[in-house]
């Protein structure tokens, strides 16, 4: 039987990073238990929201006994709190291993979103993301990424219904694909928590060799890219990444990306003042959409300390979105939430513990 997974900072293996299989195996080679059990453990904590093996009195008491000392089920414990004025708020999590990340719970009228992180830091470098100041500190496991939307929705009593989930928070998801990909695989499995496509968005700056992986998985979200920029030379000062993979090569991909019928890729767009928000910039970025089925997201940059940049005023955004609107590329503007608290987009980041 292969080595189990194992969360950074914990001795034993844990429930939120196994897949079915390997947890059936885990019961029949390690407990002497038939492998149904498995799929009984799944419903308990990914549908009936039970966090500890006491909860789960279908299961024998001498197996849920030997569980709670043989698998850990703790999730990433609250270390700070904070809420914004539009009711959402931010927290700042510990990690087994002392490491702290930070996730969202967006309220938007009766529109819950769940900001999710997948790495602690960033190795991408854009310029106007706090985040990328950190660097890449380390990678998340499947159960550390499971575990904020477990956390997040036990903080909101949602159990499985009533929100929605973005990879926007830490990190570039794309580069964290394995975990990524088990993380999707168990919210949207229907042994896991079953969630559909349309509730889940991965955010990525244009990593091709995940999004070409992506697009071949059997569990695969809604994809939305940070643009950012229309042409090379402005988006490659901006975004490292695109030095490595040209607008063009990027392009190449989405076209080629499976969507859905009715299904749209997301372009997000940070409108920086004087930098991408001039009308012959609009036309750029219109000429790019429409090469393929998207929707454009302008999202007016939120100020850090550290980071300088300025938001366009509200008639110069309104003036690039009808220029988009006019060129027929379906485009809103995306006001963030939590920016009184540092939550919104482009503003996580946490101190070295």
């Amino acid at each position: 039987m292969p080595a189990l997974p194992r969360s950074s900072g914990s001795p034993r293996p844990h429930l939120l990073d196994l897949d079915l299989a390997g947890l059936e195996a885990l019961l029949e080679t390690e407990f002497g238990e038939p492998a149904y059990r498995a799929r009984q453990i799944f419903q308990g904590v990914y549908q009936r929201g039970l966090r500890d093996f006491d909860s789960m009195t279908d299961l024998p008491q001498a197996l849920r006994r030997r569980l709670t000392t043989a698998i850990d089920l703790t999730l990433p414990t609250i270390h700070k709190k904070a809420r914004s004025r539009d009711g959402s708020r931010k927290y700042l999590l510990d990690l087994a291993d002392g490491q702290r990340i930070e996730s969202v719970y967006l309220v938007d009228g009766q529109r819950i979103t769940f900001c999710l992180s997948s790495q602690v830091g960033c190795a991408f470098g854009c310029d106007f993301c706090l985040t990328a100041r950190m660097g890449l500190v380390r990678q998340l496991s499947p159960s550390e990424i499971l575990g904020q939307v477990l956390l997040l929705a036990d903080e909101g009593g949602l159990g499985r219904e009533g929100y929605n989930l973005v990879f926007m928070g830490m990190g570039e998801p794309l580069h964290n694909f394995d975990a990524l990909s088990a993380a999707l695989d168990r919210l949207m499995s229907p042994e896991g928590m079953g969630l559909s496509y349309r509730r889940i968005t991965v955010s990525t700056v244009g990593v091709v060799a995940g999004i070409r992986r992506l697009a071949k998985k059997k569990y695969r979200p809604r994809l939305a890219v940070s643009l950012n920029a229309a042409d090379d030379p402005l988006r490659s000062k901006m975004m490292p990444v695109n030095r490595a993979h040209p607008l063009e090569e990027l392009m190449q991909t989405l076209r080629d990306y499976p969507v859905r019928k009715g299904e749209k890729i997301t372009l997000e767009y940070v409108l920086l003042a004087g930098v991408n928000d001039a009308p012959e910039q609009a036309d750029r970025l219109a000429a790019l959409a429409r090469t393929i089925p998207c929707k454009v997201n302008l999202i007016p940059f939120n100020a850090a300390e550290g980071l300088d940049y300025e938001p366009p005023e509200t008639a110069r955004m309104e003036a690039f979105r009808a220029r988009l609107e006019a060129a027929n590329v379906p485009s809103t503007v995306r006001w963030s939430r939590g920016r009184d608290i540092q939550a919104a987009c482009g503003q996580l980041a946490v101190e070295a513990p």
